[in-house]
């Protein structure tokens, strides 16, 4: 099981945080990832960090697609693979309609439709081909009615360092998870409950991976996990609370919260429903209190190494192949030590 971790440089300056990165590959950190919200672009702090590393993957986690065309998408992804020396991996998801209407001024539709689209495109780009589609929500070339009938197929002038960059898909509902499972090398879920992943997700993986093509390989599962290892880590567990009320609460409108979904098909409906009725109406320290304590402890990482080595029993038993740690105390001395912990409890 490999082990990675997002960076977040809200307390320090961004090259001062992957000063510290380059201190935690050389311990054992295999991937780092850079998220794409309505933030600063992922792109051109991936590029700083292959720069300045070099044995991690770098991750986009995520790039939406709604934001780039597919050969843009790609072109990048090409981009940062060569420039990191083959060691990108090509995160995507669909995100929200709050951040893809909102803020890009994007119609969200067809999430699961654009994203088959995309991986397809992306991978004629590159092998070099040329790039010639014709799919319900992309037509490359331009047919000439729609624009001055001067485009024609195109290949990358590049040779990309790999004509298979990893794919990882962000997902959680069903017709996604089973396109991860078909098309992506890596799925990766958010608030990955280990006990309960095969009753919410098995018939979705078991659909995409009867069609998956065997030159893709075994599909990985990458997740994330909010993480303290040692005495008197257990406290930090209440730091949970927050982020799960965050998510089940306050990210997406009501009937349209993905994350709440979730929760209620885990099988906490009903506190799901209380979470957001309380999130919605100001009251946030309430949210977080009616967070439940068994969700808290299943989609994290956190307690005594004991407790945190049978905890990677069950992650690993479902199925998960990389931890993406997101340490609770933030001192680098302490994420460190931590991050070592892991690694020898692997």
């Amino acid at each position: 099981m490999k082990v990675g971790m997002g960076i977040a440089y809200a307390r320090g300056g961004f090259r001062e945080t992957v000063e510290k990165l380059v201190e935690l590959e050389d311990v054992g950190l295999d991937a780092v990832s850079v998220a794409e919200l309505y933030s600063f672009d992922a792109v051109s702090q991936l590029g700083y960090i292959a720069a300045r590393t070099s044995r991690v993957h770098i991750e986009s986690g995520i790039v939406q697609i709604y934001t780039r065309t597919p050969s843009l998408t790609a072109m990048t992804a090409a981009g940062l693979d060569y420039v990191s020396d083959g060691r990108f991996v090509l995160g995507m998801g669909a995100s929200g309609p709050q951040v893809i209407e909102g803020f890009h001024g994007v119609r969200y539709d067809a999430p699961v439709g654009r994203t088959r689209e995309i991986i397809e495109i992306c991978r004629q780009v590159w092998r070099r081909e040329k790039v010639e589609y014709s799919g319900k929500h992309y037509t490359v070339p331009l047919p000439p009615e729609q624009g001055t009938g001067l485009g024609k197929p195109l290949k990358l002038i590049n040779h990309p360092v790999r004509a298979q960059i990893p794919v990882m898909l962000a997902a959680i509902g069903p017709k996604n998870v089973e396109l991860a499972a078909e098309l992506a090398e890596v799925w990766e879920p958010i608030w990955f409950h280990p006990g309960r992943a095969h009753e919410v997700w098995g018939p979705s993986l078991e659909a995409g991976k009867a069609k998956r093509d065997p030159s893709l390989g075994e599909l990985q599962t990458s997740v994330n996990v909010p993480f303290a290892v040692g005495p008197g880590a257990g406290k930090l567990r209440e730091h949970v609370r927050p982020q799960l009320a965050l998510y089940v609460g306050g990210m997406g409108a009501k009937g349209k919260n993905f994350y709440n979904d979730l929760a209620a098909r885990y099988g906490f409906a009903d506190e799901a429903a209380e979470i957001q009725d309380l999130y919605l109406s100001g009251r946030k320290d309430e949210a977080a209190e009616k967070v439940p304590e068994e969700l808290v402890h299943a989609v994290s990482l956190i307690g005594s190494e004991d407790e945190v080595a049978e905890q990677v029993r069950e992650f690993a038993a479902a199925g998960v192949t990389q931890l993406n740690i997101q340490p609770l105390d933030p001192d680098h001395e302490t994420v460190k030590s931590s991050l070592e912990t892991l690694k020898s409890l692997l």
